[in-house]
């Protein structure tokens, strides 16, 4: 029997949390070190969920032995350092998205891979989430004929504070990195690279956005509609229409149970999945035969992904003026 993956985690919060619990019920892995700011957190949540490790500094865990992958879950304006003291150590990452502020920090994390040898990837779950995967087989199969256009939102009201990672521009708030990704993301997954783009927002008194909306071209005529709020409750909701038909990903898309084929005269399809948890160990499955297949990068989502899609967020942050401490873009 091989022995089990070890993992470590760096920021033991909320998203943090969900994940060791979805590591807990996936096979061929276990939680192995925690790392922390307060030792005293870390070894509250490493003995919730059993890790014989834990680390009050995040550079100790470097150190950690037996160590195979690295999951940071950090602020945004974090991820890009944490993961990088990891890569130079040796030690593989899945780095929560996004996977770095901006374009320039990811392209020295993907340059600290390759040099080093060590696996990398951005924690954009949903693209591991089963009804995403079955949404790419429908249209793959040609069940909605060619695609058209992507309509996406993600929003809900949250409350401001300045000092909050949502608020803060030195934590790199903001909608578009914390819940825009998913919209960006799907439309790119579906489309491809954009030819053009629109962007409309509003900005908070932080000077971060609160909302953003656009609408993306791509060479071949299709749209692209995606919307993000910090302001509203949307029905966070996605539709990916084609010449035949409609997919529609059930609320909330980005990790749905719930998807509908909606052919043009047809009677309407259902599809239901279970998710097994929260639905993260669907990406940690996935990094799990990475590591044993001794691959670099995910064929699913690889680094050149991970790049493209940071390249249309700073092409938003720039159209709409919102740009984070020590950063030019």
């Amino acid at each position: 029997m091989e022995r089990p993956i070890h993992w470590g985690i760096i920021g033991p919060g909320k998203i943090a949390r969900k994940f060791a619990a979805d590591l807990e019920r996936t096979p061929g892995g276990r939680l192995h070190a925690v790392a922390s700011r307060s030792e005293e957190r870390a070894r509250a949540f490493a003995e919730q969920y059993g890790a014989p490790h834990a680390f009050g500094d995040y550079r100790e865990l470097a150190s950690c032995p037996d160590l195979d992958v690295v999951y940071i879950a950090s602020p945004h304006s974090e991820h890009a350092e944490h993961a990088l003291f990891c890569l130079q150590n040796g030690l593989a990452v899945l780095g929560e998205k996004p996977l770095a502020v901006n374009r320039a920090q990811a392209e020295t994390l993907v340059n600290a891979a390759r040099e080093h040898q060590v696996f990398l990837m951005e924690a954009l779950w949903s693209r591991f989430i089963p009804s995403l995967e079955k949404t790419m087989q429908l249209i793959q199969t040609g069940r909605i004929g060619r695609v058209v256009g992507v309509k996406a939102d993600f929003g809900f009201r949250a409350p401001f504070d300045p000092e909050s990672r949502l608020w803060n521009p030195a934590l790199a708030g903001g909608a578009l990195l914390d819940i825009g990704i998913y919209p960006f993301f799907l439309a790119q997954l579906i489309l491809g690279q954009h030819q053009g783009m629109q962007v409309a927002g509003r900005l908070a008194l932080t000077g971060v956005d609160e909302e953003v909306a656009a609408i993306l071209t791509y060479p071949g005529g299709e749209i692209a509609q995606l919307h993000a709020s910090l302001r509203a409750h949307t029905k966070t909701e996605a539709f990916i229409y084609g010449e035949l038909g409609t997919l529609y990903l059930q609320s909330r898309w980005h990790h749905a149970s719930r998807l509908s084929l909606l052919p043009d005269g047809g009677r309407p399809e259902l599809f239901h999945f279970d998710l097994g948890g929260y639905g993260y160990n669907f990406e940690i499955i996935e990094v799990q035969r990475c590591l044993r297949d001794n691959k670099l990068e995910s064929s699913h989502w690889p680094w050149q992904a991970s790049l493209d899609l940071l390249t249309t967020l700073d092409d938003v942050r720039r159209q709409l003026g919102v740009v984070y401490p020590g950063e030019s873009i």
